[in-house]
């Protein structure tokens, strides 16, 4: 009988990964009604789970389902501890929390994007879930977990994309990576001009020429003095006009 459930079980898993691309590690969302079943039955969900999957898994729960146990007393106690020790999902009623079966089929939205397994007792959370296509669940029975045969949505789901009337989620996946690298917008569907990088290019061979110095006499170099000492007075000026001075002088005959 073990054998049969684990061979089922595969084949439900094989479904749901190459379907709605279910990958490891498998994110298991667990609300207190599962937590209180597997307290009565003894069972370890830590070391159950993973060996009946097949698999690595993340179990996780949300912040209501752990309100709605607190709200409920001594009796879901032993419950309260076993959820506490997974992992906490952020939810859209952190600050007004809502029933776990709310929650939960919120956290699941429409097409379950995020591939999240169920484990619940709920029924009525039960029937919400099994009219959104893609969603695994668990539940116990006999002392032992169960993984449910898929949904009739599912399957309908299933062939729809297979008739080419919806497109899978990995063929959108697909479809928005080839629009984000053509530069697509997604929104209004007009290409986006995508933003060229420039090339660093060498600098101007004219530019690293040295400047010509202009034609002429060049001004000497005001020499620098050190405080105290007086500034000396070039004569060069002056020489040079005394120089003139001579030259301009008529020439005296001699008698």
């Amino acid at each position: 009988m073990k054998i049969k459930r684990q061979k089922q079980a595969k084949k439900t898993i094989s479904f749901y990964k190459y379907n709605f691309n279910f990958r490891e590690p498998f994110q298991i969302l667990i609300d207190g009604t599962f937590c209180q079943a597997a307290l009565k039955n003894k069972i370890q969900i830590k070391e159950q789970m993973p060996k009946y999957l097949m698999g690595e898994v993340q179990l996780c729960t949300t912040n209501c389902a752990l309100k709605e146990l607190e709200t409920l007393g001594k009796q879901l106690y032993g419950a309260k501890i076993i959820l506490q020790r997974f992992q906490v999902r952020r939810c859209a009623h952190f600050k007004d929390p809502v029933p776990a079966s709310e929650c939960l089929l919120s956290m699941l939205e429409e097409t379950n994007p995020h591939h999240y397994f169920v484990a619940t007792q709920d029924h009525t959370l039960t029937t919400g879930l099994k009219k959104i296509p893609g969603v695994p669940l668990l539940y116990i029975i006999l002392n032992t977990i169960v993984l449910d045969k898929p949904s009739q949505t599912s399957l309908d789901h299933v062939q729809a994309i297979q008739l080419g009337e919806l497109v899978s989620p990995a063929q959108q996946q697909s479809i928005r990576s080839m629009k984000e690298e053509q530069g697509i917008d997604q929104k209004n569907g007009e290409k986006r001009g995508k933003k060229r990088k420039r090339k660093q290019s060498n600098p101007n061979p004219l530019s690293c020429l040295k400047k010509k110095k202009k034609k002429g006499v060049p001004t000497p170099p005001l020499k620098k003095t050190e405080q105290g000492e007086k500034r000396k007075r070039s004569r060069h000026k002056k020489q040079k006009t005394e120089q003139g001075e001579n030259m301009s002088a008529p020439v005296v005959p001699s008698t």
